[in-house]
């Protein structure tokens, strides 16, 4: 095994996908003389040539709408868009062409697409660019979404995305790019098959007290909740959902029966976010092996903060989402501490 960053683990792959298919293309803003903004496109154009790197103008929508008709035509695009907030400028494209062609015209042309872009705050990028709105488009029939937490999953589910024949949004949370982890030897191969399956879920760490249950980022910081709630003796098992639409419900409510609660920790906002649909599913699939009610740790319902003890305080911690899990077992009788 290697240990590599989570932006290397993007960039070799999407150059060994580029190889392995040549109707393979990357289209977006700076992505080829500047490298891309997170550096994930470094050397793509230096080695494929302006043909299969596409620059762009500032102009999602229309880029966008470029990928999709390459994609009904046979070519396999994968866009980067600076930030998953200028997703918004090109929404029409995405929720009514992208995921509708499709089942629109009855299964003759598929839209083997993937838009990659990063999300999320802590970098003091400001209330406008710090946003994680990928509930937008978890809603929406027709397109799959992805979220990676490590640089295995960045890699394996990468591959998945662009060899799909469905839409795929690929979510990158910007504090996960310097981040590092073990990847298998061959992983930048262009014939490795390590592929991820879209829609499943990954208990990455068992425990018996309380589930804990998180994507992307948050995926992450479960990890140390539970590594730091392992020296109280208290046992967390984490679940990772690794992918939003197609979600594994089945996953995580099996680990809810097993521990009998349930913490769920996310970017989001909490009104109406990721985690309410995963709470209504441990209500449905659940309900009788639970002890105490399903809690929900998220971001502050407010636009982010730039000023940086803001920001922090309005994110998620490893210290509030501790905090909620020991309230959750102390209510039920659980000891904790």
């Amino acid at each position: 095994m290697s240990v590599i960053t989570y932006r290397q683990a993007l960039r070799d792959t999407l150059r060994a996908e580029m190889v392995r298919d040549e109707n393979v293309l990357v289209i977006g803003e700076e992505i080829g003389v500047f490298e891309g903004s997170y550096k994930i496109t470094e050397g793509l154009l230096k080695e494929f040539g302006p043909r299969r790197v596409k620059d762009t103008p500032i102009a999602e929508e229309g880029f966008v709408g470029a990928a999709v008709g390459a994609a009904m035509l046979g070519l396999r695009p994968v866009v980067e868009l600076m930030t998953i907030n200028f997703s918004l400028i090109a929404i029409d494209q995405i929720i009514n062409h992208a995921a509708k062609i499709y089942g629109m015209f009855g299964g003759q042309t598929s839209v083997p697409m993937v838009i990659r872009t990063p999300g999320g705050g802590g970098q003091q990028l400001g209330a406008t660019h710090s946003q994680n709105i990928e509930l937008f488009y978890s809603f929406i029939p027709g397109l799959k979404v992805m979220a990676p937490s490590t640089p295995a999953e960045a890699s394996s589910m990468l591959r998945a995305a662009i060899r799909d024949d469905d839409p795929v949004l690929f979510l990158e949370n910007l504090g996960l790019y310097n981040s590092k982890g073990e990847v298998p030897e061959d992983y930048a191969e262009p014939e490795n098959s390590n592929v991820a399956t879209i829609g499943r879920a990954a208990v990455t760490r068992e425990g018996s007290d309380i589930t804990l249950i998180g994507y992307s980022r948050m995926a992450m910081v479960a990890t140390q909740v539970a590594e730091k709630l392992a020296e109280e003796d208290i046992s967390v098992e984490v679940v990772d959902l690794r992918s939003l639409r197609p979600l594994d419900r089945q996953t995580f409510v099996d680990s809810v029966k097993k521990t009998g609660a349930a913490v769920i920790c996310e970017d989001d906002w909490l009104t109406y976010g990721i985690g309410a649909e995963i709470a209504a599913s441990i209500q449905e699939g659940a309900f009788d092996y639970l002890d105490a009610p399903v809690r929900r740790v998220a971001m502050a319902e407010v636009p982010m903060p730039y000023a940086k003890p803001l920001e922090t305080a309005a994110l998620p911690s490893v210290e509030s989402i501790s905090t909620v899990i020991k309230e959750t077992l102390s209510a039920v009788g659980k000891r904790v501490g």
